[in-house]
């Protein structure tokens, strides 16, 4: 987001640039020109210009290589809605329409929202990547097409004596403070987009595509802002940010199970105060003949909120910060009252504070009062907590039209769930650019007490009991029991001389513990942080404690640092890394399938584990074997019920096979068990369907 908003940036800084060309003639002709020259960029692919990804600057990488790889033509494109615009405004002076051009933006941004739709549900399932680069270079002509079309319209256009339409007149400059309103009102929305996903994501309940909706939102709001009569009158918005805006504070700290009304209230505090600083925006939208400079700012403004985001908040902030202090401040861009407050709206901004701080002034007397912390669960506590915080919301909506004290009562509130709030859901909260990653303390007595919980978002990475009789024993889908687990044990047993283990994703390594001395084994990890956090001795030993012997751990993205391993270097391999909303799909291609069969013993296996909750990936993950014609068998683990909430999960797996003599002995183990042939269809590194997946599991899930 980053990236684009920036070429965004670029992209509307140019044609801000091209209106000092007095002539439509010259401007067309440059734009043109600029167009053909971003084509040398085509067809769109990915520069190696940078190596391979840095984990240590994986931002900075990212940032620099989409730029050498797509930030011309983006750039370039970009630079349409307000080229056209001004273009317009030109060819129409005079007439009424010509004052407005601004309502073309609202068209702009429905084209956006239509193709944002479009393509996980339509261009992904039906075209592969080769397909659809292919398309876009069309695409890419086509509209250059258009736009010479449009060119010679303008230029056969006269104006009685004149060759072309008259430069506009020159209004008055856009004075400094209004440019900086400008900028902040169209920051608050673009931070807001990232941050309200980023906590629905890490805090409440992930989910497949969910990117989707804020940016659909944030899109729509600009369609209804810029439109010559709003669906949403301004008057309405501003209520109704009010009161959503008040709500979602009251929610914002709890990771409550009604997920259903938290994301509503979430997206629709998000929704409206988008829509109210849209709205703002298009309410000081200047003359036409500052239309570029209007969106010049509007861009420098997206850049701003989406750099606080991407870039500044993962270094300062262990959570997801940014959303809520956001959320806050963008209470001061609603309208300032300039008549005198009245005693009452001081009462109420009062009574909001006070109420708020009671929430924590009262759950931190209880948690001293054995005798009540005993009777009253945590669970119930918190619902107390939400309601007090509900009643101080109610204050703060009632003095909604005194932004200032609307923002403290917001503040306090906020302030107020998260105090609350800790302690009861994470004892350790950390952040780095692949995300948040939550260490709980939580209390098992099947498991001898407390247990140690690593969490990214909603989806667990692993859990030790720390009871010394279970310090070492092997939870969740890495149970003895499951799949994942036998696959080690079987491993083990046919090599007692040691055992060659790789394991894709590291989370906890709670695989180590089934390390023995003569064995050798070594994680693949993305994030940094996450090795960290699991050799941390604080919150898990499984690695520096448990297994015998070093572990290895290799820093980086899968795919590229295990081709560097060499040949039939190991005996197991695990890809543990499709558990989560966010499924890397390049690693469970037949191109990964086939770098993972190149790296076993002729009598190694590869093990898929396919949990998820929302995606169906057995069937394409079977596709790849079959397209392979590698010998694969399947299974699916149930948790037995006594033994402790993490002792050990549900597991699916895909066994796949260096040779039909390496899956004989789990043939013969009655667990495991040949899937019938698929006709669904192997992703590739050229062609994926996530939305297919989505759809299976719904189906199939009823």
């Amino acid at each position: 987001m980053v990236f684009f908003q920036t070429a965004l940036l670029a992209g509307y800084a140019y044609a801000h640039l091209l209106q000092r060309l007095p002539s439509l003639r010259a401007q067309v002709g440059a734009h043109l020109a600029l167009l053909a020259l971003a084509a040398l960029f085509l067809p769109l692919r990915i520069s190696g210009v940078f190596g391979d990804p840095d984990a240590a600057q994986p931002a900075l990488w990212l940032l620099a290589t989409l730029a050498v790889s797509i930030g011309a033509p983006f750039a370039v494109l970009s630079a349409t809605a307000p080229l056209l615009q001004a273009w317009y405004a030109r060819v129409r002076a005079g007439h009424a329409d010509g004052k407005n051009p601004y309502v073309l933006y609202a068209a702009s941004n429905l084209g956006s929202f239509l193709a944002l739709l479009a393509y996980p549900i339509l261009i992904e399932p039906l075209a592969s990547l080769s397909g659809q680069r292919l398309g876009w270079s069309l695409g890419y002509g086509l509209f250059a097409a258009m736009v010479i079309g449009l060119g010679l319209l303008v230029w056969r256009r006269r104006e009685v004596g004149a060759a072309e339409p008259a430069p506009l007149a020159v209004s008055a400059p856009i004075p400094w403070r209004e440019k900086g309103m400008l900028v902040l009102l169209a920051a608050a929305p673009s931070s807001l987009m990232l941050g309200v996903t980023a906590h629905l994501a890490t805090d409440v309940a992930s989910a497949p595509f969910l990117w989707v909706i804020p940016l659909a939102l944030y899109l729509l709001t600009f369609v209804i802002a810029f439109q010559t009569r709003p669906a949403v009158s301004p008057v309405l918005a501003l209520s109704l940010q009010g009161a959503m805006a008040a709500a979602c504070a009251a929610l914002i700290a709890f990771r409550t199970g009604e997920w259903v009304l938290v994301f509503t209230v979430n997206l629709a505090a998000f929704f409206f105060t988008a829509l109210m600083c849209h709205q703002r925006l298009a309410a000081r939208r200047p003359p036409p003949d500052r239309l570029t400079e209007f969106y010049l700012l509007l861009s420098l403004g997206g850049v701003v909120g989406g750099a606080f985001n991407g870039l500044i908040a993962p270094m300062v902030f262990n959570m997801v910060w940014e959303y809520p202090l956001v959320l806050v401040a963008a209470a001061l861009l609603r309208p300032w009252s300039r008549r005198e407050i009245r005693p009452w709206e001081i009462m109420c901004g009062v009574a909001g504070v006070v109420i708020a701080f009671l929430g924590p002034l009262s759950m931190e007397a209880v948690r001293y009062a054995p005798d009540i912390r005993a009777a009253v669960p945590d669970a119930q506590l918190i619902r107390i907590a939400q309601a007090i915080l509900g009643i101080a919301a109610m204050f703060a909506f009632l003095v909604r039209d005194r932004a200032v004290m609307f923002a403290v009562v917001l503040g306090a509130i906020v302030w107020s769930g998260y105090h609350l709030a800790r302690g009861y859901d994470w004892a350790l909260s950390e952040r780095s650019f692949f995300g948040v990653m939550r260490v709980a303390q939580i209390d098992d007595p099947l498991m001898g007490g407390p247990v140690h919980v690593l969490m990214h978002g909603t989806t667990l990475h692993g859990a030790q009991a720390q009871a010394a009789a279970r310090l070492c024993q092997p939870t969740l889908y890495y149970a003895t029991s499951t799949p994942l687990g036998q696959a080690m044990l079987q491993t083990q047993a046919r090599h007692l001389d040691g055992a060659r283990v790789g394991v894709v994703g590291q989370g906890s390594g709670a695989m180590a513990a089934y390390k023995r001395e003569q064995d050798r084994l070594t994680f693949f990890e993305i994030d940094p942080m996450v090795d960290r956090l699991s050799r941390d001795p604080r919150w898990f030993s499984f690695i520096d404690g448990c297994a015998d012997g070093p572990v290895r751990t290799v820093i980086g993205d899968a795919r590229l640092t295990m081709d560097r391993e060499p040949a039939g270097s190991y005996d197991l391999l695990i890809i543990d890394a499709f558990s989560s909303d966010a499924v890397p799909t390049h690693l469970l291609t037949v191109e990964a399938i086939r770098g993972y069969l190149r790296l076993l013993a002729p009598d190694g296996v590869v093990v898929l584990h396919l949990s998820n909750r929302n995606l169906e990936i057995t069937r394409p993950a079977e596709a790849a074997a079959q397209a392979l014609g590698s010998p694969h068998l399947h299974q699916v683990y149930l948790e037995k019920s006594g033994q402790g909430q993490m002792a050990e999960a549900s597991t699916e797996a895909l066994l796949i096979g260096k040779s039909e003599a390496a899956v004989q002995p789990y043939r013969d183990d009655g667990r495991w068990r040949v899937l019938d042939k698929t006709d669904v269809r192997p992703w590739t590194d050229d062609y994926v369907n996530l939305f297919g997946s989505l759809v299976r599991q719904m189906r199939y899930s009823r």
